[in-house]
C-alpha cells in the first residue's frame, strides 16, 4: 500500500459511527467496534513507524445535508491527509419512513459542493468515496433498491470527477449474499454485523491500495 498520509479521517452516518465515543477526541481511540476500527487496527499494526492518526467522526442518522452542515468543524479543521466518506443510506431511509430524505439530484449537488469545498481548502487531500449499500432484509423493502443503486452511481461518478478512490461496498455485499443470507452481513438490511464490518474493512483496504 502506498502512503496514505499521516492523518486519516472517516466520515459518515451510523455505519461509520458504530457507537464511537463522543467523550474522546484523540486519534486512534474510541473508534467504535465497526469497520473503522478494523481498518485502524490493520494500518496501525502494519506501519507503527508512521505515527498514523486515525479519527472517526461518523454520526448516526446523518444525511449528506447534515454532513455538509458540520463539515468545517468535523473535517476541514482537522486538516486530514485522507478523508473517507460513506453517506447516502439515510438520504433514502429518511425519505421512505419520515418524509425527510434527500432526493438523488439534491444529494449529488450537495455531495459535489462538499467535495469542491474540501479540495479548495485542502488541495492535497486524498479522497475515498464509498458506495452506499443495502440488502433486502429487515428495514429494507424492494422499493429502496433502485434509489440506493442510483446513489451508488452518483458516488462513482463523483469519485471519477474528483480523482478519488471508489470503494464498491454494494457490489461486494451483493456477492457475499450468495454465500450467506442478507442478515448475516447486514442485520437489518442497513447496519453491518461483525462479519459485515470485517468485509467492509477488507474491501476498503483493497481499494485504497491503489493510492
Amino acid at each position: 500500500m502506498n502512503d496514505l498520509g499521516k492523518r486519516i479521517l472517516f466520515q459518515g452516518d451510523s455505519i461509520t459511527d458504530c457507537g464511537r465515543s463522543r467523550d474522546c477526541a484523540d486519534a486512534n481511540t474510541a473508534l467504535g467496534p465497526g469497520y473503522v476500527n478494523f481498518i485502524a487496527g490493520e494500518l496501525l499494526n502494519r506501519t507503527p513507524e508512521k505515527g498514523l492518526q486515525i479519527y472517526n467522526r461518523g454520526i448516526s442518522g446523518h444525511r449528506v445535508v447534515d454532513l455538509y452542515a458540520r463539515w468545517k468543524i468535523d473535517a476541514l479543521n482537522l486538516k486530514p491527509d485522507l478523508i473517507s466518506i460513506l453517506i447516502g443510506v439515510n438520504d433514502t431511509w429518511h425519505g421512505k419512513n419520515y418524509d425527510n430524505g434527500v432526493e438523488p439530484e439534491r444529494y449529488q449537488k450537495i455531495y459535489r459542493m462538499l467535495l469542491e469545498w474540501t479540495k479548495a481548502e485542502l488541495p492535497a487531500v486524498k479522497l475515498v468515496l464509498c458506495q452506499p449499500f443495502v440488502l433486502l432484509t429487515g428495514a429494507v423493502s424492494a422499493d429502496w433498491l433502485p434509489e440506493v443503486a442510483h446513489r451508488g452511481e452518483i458516488v462513482k461518478s463523483l469519485a471519477e470527477e474528483f480523482g478519488a478512490v471508489y470503494v464498491p461496498f454494494q457490489e461486494v455485499f451483493s456477492v457475499a449474499e450468495k454465500k450467506a443470507p442478507a442478515n448475516y452481513w447486514l442485520g437489518d438490511g442497513v447496519h453491518p454485523t461483525v462479519a459485515g464490518h470485517k468485509l467492509m474493512a477488507e474491501t476498503w483496504l483493497e481499494a485504497v491500495s491503489r493510492f
